[in-house]
């Protein structure tokens, strides 16, 4: 019981942040941004340090920007006429999302502007290339994305459970075919995939997801991995 409250859990705060995702345009644009930092942090081998600062300002973004909108959501149920206070209120958490903006500036400025050597964009290729888990950190977040956003525009099921497509499929169907590219042992192989299918197959046997959505889920998962690979590996 805990367990599936801690899991309920989950799925409301996920769901709350693909509601501010969805409805405000500030928060789209900080995500795009915010996904295109991550992904360039990895192309040039940031530091874990590096890294750390960045994962932590893109967060404080976020949740200024979703803080924002829960207080003007408040202002707006205890309210619907004007009040003087209501916008100094509104102002004020606007304000927080505009600091915390230009503070991701001046630190995006600082990490990837001051040191940014010439030949970068070559090295960064080459490490990316030369690094499996990298490429894999990156088809994992790209097919979680995927999944996510495909089911809030369905508006089916709910971001952890349910929905098209089974993004527990997709996930342990990305996994196998990060296996198959980056293992030179069958056996390894063959048992991941295994798992992969009784992941499948635990989805079905619940009712949380029919089977067509978890065939969707899994070809998506080799579909977008194999196209990342092919693409990062050339």
């Amino acid at each position: 019981m805990h367990r599936r409250r801690l899991f309920e859990s989950f799925n409301y705060a996920i769901e709350g942040f693909l509601y501010v995702l969805k409805t405000q345009r500030n928060m789209r644009l900080h995500f795009l941004l915010g996904t295109i930092a991550l992904l360039l942090a990895l192309y040039f081998n940031f530091s874990k340090l590096e890294m750390t600062l960045l994962l932590v300002t893109i967060s404080f973004v976020f949740m200024a920007e979703m803080f924002n909108t829960a207080v003007e959501f408040v202002i707006d149920l205890i309210t619907n006429e004007f009040h003087p206070l209501a916008r100094i209120i509104k102002d004020i958490s606007a304000g927080a999302v505009f600091v915390a903006a230009i503070n991701a500036a001046f630190v995006g400025y600082l990490l990837f502007l001051t040191n940014l050597p010439l030949n970068s964009v070559q090295t960064g290729i080459d490490y990316i290339r030369g690094k499996p888990l990298h490429i894999s950190f990156i088809c994992l977040l790209i097919v979680f994305a995927t999944v996510i956003f495909s089911k809030a525009k369905s508006g089916r099921g709910k971001p952890l459970r349910g929905g098209m497509p089974s993004g527990h499929s997709a996930i342990s169907f990305t996994i196998w075919t990060i296996t198959l590219f980056i293992s030179p042992s069958n056996v390894l192989i063959g048992l991941v995939f295994v798992l992969a299918l009784l992941v499948a197959q635990s989805r079905i046997r619940p009712g949380y997801h029919s089977f067509k959505e978890v065939i969707v889920g899994a070809l998506l998962g080799i579909a977008l991995t194999s196209l990342i690979f092919s693409l990062l590996r050339l």
